[in-house]
């Protein structure tokens, strides 16, 4: 992650879901706070509802890769959580992509540049 940095303190993560604007889909929720800083705050959380360790660790890694791949077509300044829904272990990495970027886009955070895995 070239300009973010992990969401890590709680009042962040309850001022985020309290103040923010959030999209939701089937396997995810994005919530997203414009901060003016000068980097991006990212934190992605799954429940223990989703699953045992691994498979809520593999869905975390999942997210964390899909955030890496399309951060440079999210503006900077931005505190942002992304968190797993119960469906998120049982569809595939292309369609919790495309959840996460349909998200995006409905909430207006999500600018024209290279797509995912393309070269600048």
């Amino acid at each position: 992650m070239k300009f973010s940095v992990s969401m890590k303190k709680n009042h962040e993560f309850r001022r985020l879901y309290a103040k923010g604007k959030s999209a939701a889909a089937p396997s995810l929720v994005v919530y997203f706070r414009r901060t003016g800083r000068a980097y991006n705050q990212v934190g992605i959380t799954v429940s223990t509802k989703i699953g045992n360790a691994v498979c809520r660790n593999r869905v975390r890694r999942r997210l964390r890769e899909i955030y890496r791949l399309n951060e440079r077509r999210l503006p900077k300044g931005l505190d942002m959580v992304i968190v797993a829904r119960r469906k998120s272990p049982f569809v595939t990495y292309a369609a919790l992509e495309k959840a996460y970027l349909s998200a995006c886009s409905g909430l207006g955070i999500l600018s024209e540049g290279p797509k995912s895995g393309e070269n600048d």
